[in-house]
């Protein structure tokens, strides 16, 4: 696949990391600065200002030296060390930008996880795949982010078509495969390997007979049409009207799942196949879409009682967006806050990337936004914001004002909804 589709320029995993002698020179250099600019202080201050560097560079060792021993205890012959080890490492890659410590490691680490995918089982292989993710997403659509993807990307395969493995580990390799190739493949053929390897996990006529999903499988299900939807957001035109010819009566069925979250992530993926299909000026009216409204209008309005009000809220909500995009074109925005910057997603391609992205890194998604220039390039933020002191302290608001802004929005909430809540008024 050309790089034209991404990013240009390299990932953050293109800075090398420098040698102990450099790192000696680099916090000498931090220092004499530091002693230089307080040459009008007092003692005190310059004393506080020293403990103050020092306080930081022993912290960043700190954490270093345990990054270290995490990925040494990969090693470990008890399969509960090299959990613990995992989770930590998943923790770690996950809040904090560690690009430069790990562009040195990355083939130890990468080895290493791949001994767990082979001979580790069942929730060892889950957290390799999500280590494997965030560690492509820490390298970046480089060369380096490229390298480890293609070492690995036969070994997820494997895995996940591997009807004898666990749920959860094939579920994990499916988002790893997904995420990975998004952001590291550089040939259309692994692109459209990735697909096809994907498709064969959702596909009703692969999921049993009758072609119904299986409840149990619900999960595994959602995180194949999760990563195959992702990747249709940069396959290239010519590919996308291949996938309108054989693989759009593929999803209709999905719809019909037992599973709640599969028919939702079932109907945003339809959404986003027909907003793909305005891009290529690709008609869909001719493929037999009435049936389909009918099912989402059905979708839109169910109030079942076997199912979970909860589920049912949801259900409801969503399709209801789905059913007016596909009717009238018109997308239900959404602004996502982090820092001082905000970003609007304002179409069904930029909600699936997004809604993958924080998936695999969790509460951690503001950071990487505010601070991973992967991520910044790919939803179009620019460069990281730098900021001084003066001006975060100038940015918090404090508790008292969070209180008052909260009371203020429940009051308002309160009063929008009181005609709706009221049994007695008339609900269009």
């Amino acid at each position: 696949m050309p790089r034209s589709r991404r990013a240009a320029r390299r990932g953050p995993g293109s800075a090398r990391a420098g040698s102990p002698a450099s790192e000696e020179e680099a916090g000498s250099e931090v220092l004499s600065h530091c002693s230089s600019a307080s040459e009008g202080a007092s003692p005190a201050e310059e004393a506080a200002a020293g403990s103050e560097v020092l306080g930081e560079q022993g912290q960043e060792e700190v954490a270093e030296d345990r990054l270290k021993e995490h990925m040494d205890s990969l090693l470990d012959k008890s399969a509960k060390t090299r959990q613990a080890a995992l989770q930590s490492l998943h923790l770690a890659l996950s809040s904090r930008i560690l690009s430069e410590f790990l562009l040195e490691r990355r083939l130890m680490l990468t080895d290493s996880l791949e001994k767990c995918l082979k001979k580790g089982k069942g929730e060892e292989q889950a957290l390799a795949g999500t280590v494997l993710t965030l560690l492509c997403l820490q390298m970046g659509s480089g060369s380096e982010g490229e390298e480890v993807f293609c070492s690995l990307k036969p070994l997820l395969v494997s895995v996940l078509t591997d009807s004898m493995a666990s749920p959860g580990a094939r579920q994990s390799c499916a988002t790893a495969l997904g995420m990975c190739c998004y952001i590291a493949a550089a040939d259309l053929e692994d692109l459209v390997s990735c697909l096809s390897c994907l498709e064969g996990i959702f596909s009703p006529l692969s999921a049993g007979e009758g072609g119904s999903v299986p409840a149990q499988h619900g999960p595994l299900h959602c995180s194949a049409l999760q990563s195959w939807s992702l990747l249709l957001t940069i396959c290239p035109p010519s590919h996308i009207k291949s996938i309108l010819d054989n693989c759009w009566l593929k999803l209709p069925p999905l719809l019909s799942s037992s599973s709640v979250a599969l028919r939702i992530l079932a109907g945003e993926t339809i959404a986003l196949v027909f907003e793909l299909a305005q891009d290529v000026e690709e008609d869909l009216c001719h493929r037999d879409t009435e049936f389909l409204r009918a099912q989402l209008k059905v979708l839109a309005t169910e109030s079942n009682k076997y199912r979970a009000k909860t589920d049912r809220r949801k259900q409801r909500s969503i399709f209801r967006d789905i059913l007016r995009f596909i009717e009238s074109g018109e997308y239900q925005e959404e602004t996502i806050r982090f820092g001082l910057e905000c970003m609007c997603l304002d179409s069904w391609a930029r909600q699936r990337t997004y809604q993958a992205f924080k998936e695999v890194l969790g509460s951690g998604i503001r950071h990487h936004l505010q601070n991973n220039e992967l991520l910044r390039e790919i939803f179009s933020l620019g460069p990281p914001l730098v900021l001084d002191a003066a001006t975060l302290k100038a940015s918090k608001v404090s508790r008292f004002e969070k209180h008052l802004y909260n009371s203020a929005a429940f009051k308002a909430r309160t009063k929008a909804r009181s005609r709706v809540r009221d049994k007695r008024a008339d609900v269009l």
